[in-house]
């Protein structure tokens, strides 16, 4: 059966930092080794989101100057957005991005930023900024997920609202109650870095999965596909080391 995917990459001019667009490329390879085909649409400011036209959705972080822009045009793709998400659609947003789909942001000028409100959470300015590698364990899927933490925000849950992993090392959303990111239905949203989908192979395949199954209803599984390199450079990182080091 011929499969094929079509990625919307929102803000890709604004929202680019940390080296987050390589989820995009891991998905991208992932599918294609699997002999799936996958497109890669941009939207950016003042351009209407169809959600009818898309399997995959991707929104990153920036710096606050852009992030402040995209806010603004956010409210304009409110109701296609969370309609999009409702419809338990894919959607994967690091760092900005995740803080934007939930309630606000407070800055450190104690201005606040209004999110799209699809998610309870919200986030506020820390003195301190989260940097650091992030060692996560979800228990729904027993999986490990390795990364990169460098956020200044503290984001704090909604009651009942599902986290992403447990932090096993690193601070999480606010270095308080042991959470990083978030899930809700198929949207997954973390301050991981490096880039997320890059280091976490089992994770960029529950993406392409579940994109696939909400397009392919009969698809039960995805063909496997292992990378030595990849395997072993997030075994060294669970063990607190680079894939490098001798």
């Amino acid at each position: 059966m011929d499969m094929s995917l079509t990625m919307c990459h929102l803000y890709a001019n604004l929202l680019n930092t940390y080296g987050d667009n390589g989820n995009l490329l891991v998905l991208k390879h992932r599918a294609n080794a699997r002999g799936i085909a996958f497109d890669i649409e941009t939207i950016s400011l003042d351009q209407p989101f169809d959600g009818d036209k898309y399997d995959m959705v991707f929104i990153g972080g920036g710096q606050d100057y852009e992030q402040l822009l995209v806010a603004k045009d956010l409210q304009t793709k409110k109701a296609a957005l969370t309609a999009y998400i409702e419809n338990n659609k894919v959607m994967l947003a690091i760092c900005g991005g995740y803080q934007m789909l939930g309630q606000y942001y407070m800055d450190a000028d104690g201005n606040r930023i209004d999110g799209i409100n699809v998610m309870p959470h919200y986030t506020v300015n820390g003195d301190e900024r989260f940097i650091g590698d992030v060692i996560l364990h979800n228990k729904t899927f027993d999986e490990k997920y390795v990364g990169f933490e460098n956020h200044g925000g503290r984001t704090y849950l909604g009651e009942g609202q599902q986290p992403l992993a447990m932090v096993e090392k690193g601070r999480g959303n606010n270095g308080e109650d042991g959470t990083e990111g978030t899930i809700y239905k198929n949207t997954f949203g973390s301050y991981l870095h490096g880039a997320l989908l890059a280091n976490n192979a089992d994770l960029a395949d529950r993406l392409l999965l579940n994109a696939l199954q909400t397009k392919y209803p009969e698809l039960a599984e995805l063909p496997p596909l292992v990378s030595k390199f990849q395997a072993k450079a997030k075994a060294e990182r669970l063990l607190g080391r680079d894939a490098t080091d001798k």
